[in-house]
């Protein structure tokens, strides 16, 4: 295969994975009209239409599908054996491609992040704050992260932290003005901060659990947030109730910004875990950060 007839065929794959010349252009470090001109001079070359555009959308044709179907697995296989041969090296090296909800952040990553970046000079880390439940295949992420309860089967699990518990709290200006609840039923009577899911659009229903028995509810308020950290900045300036992670408003409450309510309703999660499918090649840079940020037990937590 000719060079130009490889930077066809690659510049292809990327448009159709991405579905818009703009993000595979951005990708690929081209203008999108040069993008354009290399798909159209494939689709002359071959005299067929690989690809079908509209104003909204681009997608792959009949052929175009078969073409995505029957090169597709080379040019990864060319990628994990580029990355094989990298990993060779003995100083690891590469960009990791981290999707995670934006408390994960701030739970696992910041604290451990430094030490990491230090130790190897030669790995860029990119974290994407998604709170919805990535797609990391087609997204083109090395792995994405999520509560241990949430990962598919299929899916390679590694827990990079401890188990996560939930809590909800307002602060001491809007229990001045509101009674506390007794229950989870009374928090359809307090004006709850919401949480919107990217994936399904809908909002999040806060969960619970008391003698084995578990339950959500679906609480209603004036505010509603895409992120955790939102949330709780609003209960700070006394909006009304959040529902979020007990390590990210600790200090909240030692400090006695914030009130913690229904304590004893309040679940535990399985800890967060790094998610992945399982590829016979990952880099060398990858291999580095999954085991920098494995999760060894109560002894780490502590430390950290």
């Amino acid at each position: 295969m000719r060079r130009d007839e490889f930077t066809e065929i690659r510049a292809f794959l990327e448009v159709a994975r991405e579905r818009s010349f703009t993000r595979a252009a951005a990708k690929l470090g081209v203008t999108r009209s040069a993008l354009s001109h290399t798909i159209r001079t494939l689709e002359e070359r071959l005299g067929t239409r690989l690809l079908s555009r509209t104003t909204r959308d681009v997608a792959p044709t009949a052929v175009g599908d078969r073409l995505v179907q029957s090169i597709e697995h080379h040019f990864e296989g060319i990628t994990a054996e580029i990355a094989a041969l990298k990993a060779l090296s003995d100083k690891p090296s590469g960009h990791v491609r981290i999707v995670c909800p934006d408390d994960a952040v701030d739970l696992v990553f910041r604290a451990r992040l430094p030490s990491f970046l230090r130790e190897y000079a030669d790995i860029t880390v990119e974290l994407i704050v998604d709170n919805g439940f990535t797609n990391i295949v087609e997204r083109q992420f090395d792995a994405g992260v999520r509560l241990g309860e949430a990962i598919a089967r299929d899916m390679v699990a590694v827990r990079i932290g401890p188990d996560v518990s939930y809590c909800v709290v307002g602060s001491p200006d809007y229990f001045n003005r509101r009674a506390a609840p007794g229950g989870p039923q009374d928090l359809t009577e307090h004006n709850c901060v919401n949480l919107r899911l990217p994936t399904s659009g809908g909002l999040y229903a806060w969960e619970f659990g008391k003698d084995g028995r578990e339950f959500s509810v679906r609480v209603d308020g004036q505010l509603v947030y895409s992120n955790i950290g939102s949330a709780i900045d609003a209960a700070l300036d006394g909006i009304g109730l959040a529902y979020a992670p007990k390590d990210l408003v600790r200090r909240h409450l030692e400090e006695g910004r914030l009130k913690e309510v229904l304590q004893e309703w309040c679940p535990t999660f399985q800890g967060y875990h790094l998610y992945y499918p399982s590829r016979r090649n990952h880099s060398s840079a990858f291999s580095a950060f999954v085991d920098a940020f494995r999760y060894r037990g109560v002894s780490e937590a502590a430390a950290v």
